[in-house]
């Protein structure tokens, strides 16, 4: 089984290179199921129910979010209705969506969970307590987890955490793919941070006029999305059939 995961995709440019890339790259590498991160696929940041549609019509079966996922209102009640799209499974129970998402292959179900980090970013709920919680509820062969976190340290431990008791371990929110991906010793595939889908002469998808503004004058100052080439960034993941465990794990750079 091979599973296809995309780092954080940045904007309408991002969801455009992403539409213009995936169908053939699935098609080559005979991927079976597509998982993004979209928490920034809207314009001007978070997602939208366009922003979300637009991704799902393009190929990709799963979105997962972060900590930008409730920025925009518009998403509140999509969340809702769109089981497909999740939100971190750590946030309080009255936020809008659900945390995971157990996707029906026919032959399988592939079980996806989104949890967000607590170190540098917004108090919430343990994850480690909280991914306990679900893997005892929800049974499933197929594991993936994408956790949304700013700490490398915190995304590791949550990897060797997790070793043996998932299919995979994958981080995001940084948009700066790590080169440690990699097998864990029981068997759980891992990279630090996927990276980015977006422009490539940018930081973090935003112009670098906008960024070097801020540090130089501490000012607030408006972010303007990139232009110009783009880069899809991720992980190609080979699951094994009997197991559930990843047998391998490729790092993804499409430019």
């Amino acid at each position: 089984m091979k599973i296809l995961m995309i780092g954080d995709v940045v904007s309408q440019i991002g969801c455009d290179f992403l539409r213009e890339r995936l169908p053939q790259f699935k098609r080559q590498n005979s991927i079976d199921v597509v998982i993004a991160n979209g928490e920034n696929s809207a314009v001007g940041n978070g997602i939208l129910p366009a922003s979300a549609t637009f991704l799902l019509d393009s190929g990709v079966d799963i979105i997962t979010t972060g900590n930008h996922v409730y920025k925009r209102r518009e998403i509140y009640s999509y969340l809702d209705e769109t089981p497909q799209v999740i939100r971190p499974a750590n946030f309080p129970d009255c936020c809008n969506g659900n945390g995971y998402y157990l996707y029906d292959g026919g032959s399988y179900q592939l079980l996806v969970i989104n949890l967000i980090g607590v170190s540098f970013m917004e108090p919430v709920n343990n994850p480690f307590v909280v991914i306990d919680d679900i893997l005892a509820e929800v049974k499933a062969k197929y594991v993936l987890v994408d956790f949304h976190a700013e700490a490398t340290g915190e995304k590791k431990a949550m990897g060797y955490y997790l070793d043996g008791k998932v299919s995979a371990v994958v981080g995001t929110h940084t948009h700066i793919q790590t080169a440690d991906e990699q097998v864990l010793p029981n068997g759980t595939g891992y990279i630090t941070d996927l990276g980015m889908t977006g422009p490539i002469d940018s930081v973090l998808g935003v112009c670098p006029e906008n960024i070097i503004t801020r540090f130089k004058t501490h000012m607030p100052t408006r972010f303007e999305v990139a232009e110009g080439k783009c880069q899809l960034d991720g992980v190609m993941l080979t699951l094994d059939e009997k197991t559930g465990l990843c047998k391998s794990i490729t790092r993804i750079n499409l430019r």
